[in-house]
């Protein structure tokens, strides 16, 4: 095939993607009424029927290529074990013991500042950011609703915590997703992107402090907790800080909090299977949604899109810094037109990391800045699921949050002071 014959056209079902995922968003006033997975089946098609001379045998042999990428099978497999990990400690209890832990903790003064750090540690040893919104968004109405503090405000601190370990957590499906496309170690890219974010969550505390330093929260709140419970996001926060494999990491989570959860009669030993079959039903979607995605790429690949998106890229970038806010533009648009941060790393992850090895970008920095970009846009965005979800919780126009959304604007500023400034310098990986 000559491939410069195409590439022209061979982006051409990304655009179809965008414009069909958009288009309905915004005709039905809703932008997950068309489910990504109907989406991508939809471009999958598309991209077939695009230049007919090729065999069809042919086209449907890259688009399994694709699919079948180490990596995006390796992905396949972690979803599924934070699925079940996700359900299980939930089942358990370990969910409600570990947000109450913290916020039996909180001194009264503190408390936007509690919320957050709070969101932040749950949210990084959960992997989850969603989760951390629904764990935490009704504590953060109670709160809201007991004091001064206005209830958006309150709402997207919440957002703005869960965004922080979305970005950070070993367990995350955007971490998994950010380190396997650029071929890094998770406690590698860890170190890197935590130095760049810190600024940003440190300025998020001082702001907090100053808007809740005179409210008091209502003393008669109760928020009981089972130490026992709060054991394995404590086991998988410790396994991964130590760089043990993610895969091994979330067994002996599940393992751990099956045992805890016996221990405490929170589970009956009959409800184990089921409820790790529901975990891992849970993120069926997500993992379906990888290999689509994969066959995808993996067709455009072979059409030579990547390749022009590449040269087209090059011509219009001069310097690194350029690279680098490239790569970061192209995740938060992709993440504008499909309100997934993770389906957004997952396209622009394997460009990013033709982009770092073109210009010599120390892929653990591609790494962390696809990464934040992607979780500021996904923190941001009025039609996201973390926003969503807390204004389900309150009640609240979605659009009503994004004036506070202090910590996801932060990140964005530290991820591009980060580029400027070519800030951490790092000695090389090799």
């Amino acid at each position: 095939m000559d491939h410069n014959k195409y590439t022209k056209f061979s982006l051409l079902p990304l655009l179809f993607f965008i414009l069909i995922f958009i288009g309905s968003g915004i005709i039905t006033q809703d932008f997950y009424q068309l489910p990504i997975n109907v989406a991508l089946i939809a471009t999958l098609v598309v991209a077939m029927v695009m230049f007919p001379k090729i065999k069809l045998s042919t086209k449907i042999h890259h688009a399994i290529n694709g699919a079948r990428d180490e990596n995006i099978i390796l992905m396949v497999f972690i979803f599924l074990l934070a699925g079940a990990f996700g359900m299980i400690t939930k089942e358990t209890g370990a969910v409600e013991s570990t947000v109450n832990l913290g916020l039996t903790f909180i001194p009264s003064q503190l408390l936007l500042v509690g919320v957050f750090v709070i969101a932040c540690l749950i949210s990084l040893t959960m992997g989850t950011s969603t989760g951390t919104v629904v764990a935490l968004g009704p504590i953060a109405l109670g709160i809201a609703n007991g004091t001064e503090i206005s209830l958006p405000l309150s709402m997207a601190t919440v957002v703005g915590g869960a965004m922080f370990g979305d970005n950070l957590s070993f367990i995350s499906d955007t971490t998994i997703v950010a380190t396997k496309t650029q071929e890094v170690k998770m406690i590698d890219k860890f170190k890197v992107n935590f130095l760049i974010v810190l600024p940003g969550a440190v300025v998020t505390c001082i702001i907090l402090f100053l808007l809740s330093m005179n409210i008091e929260l209502d003393q008669s709140m109760d928020h009981p907790f089972n130490m026992i419970n709060t054991i394995p996001y404590f086991i998988v926060l410790i396994f991964a800080l130590i760089g043990l494999n993610v895969l091994v990491v979330l067994t002996i989570g599940i393992v751990t909090a099956i045992v805890t959860g016996l221990i405490t009669q929170s589970i009956q030993l009959n409800n184990i299977g089921s409820t790790l079959a529901e975990g891992i039903s849970s993120m069926q979607d997500i993992a379906i949604i990888a290999l689509l995605i994969g066959a995808l790429l993996g067709l455009i690949q072979y059409y030579g899109g990547i390749n022009w998106l590449l040269t087209t890229i090059k011509n219009k970038v001069r310097t690194v810094i350029g690279a680098k806010f490239g790569m970061g533009i192209l995740v938060s648009a992709i993440n504008i037109a499909t309100a997934n941060n993770t389906i957004a790393l997952i396209i622009a992850g394997p460009l990013a990391k033709d982009i770092a090895d073109t210009y010599t970008i120390d892929r653990r920095k591609s790494a962390s800045i696809i990464d934040i970009f992607a979780s500021s846009t996904q923190g941001l965005l009025p039609y996201g699921a973390q926003i969503l979800a807390a204004s389900g919780v309150a009640s609240i126009s979605p659009v009503m949050m994004l004036q506070y959304s202090y910590y996801p604007m932060l990140l964005l500023i530290c991820a591009s002071c980060a580029i400027i400034f070519n800030y951490p310098k790092l000695k090389s990986s090799n």
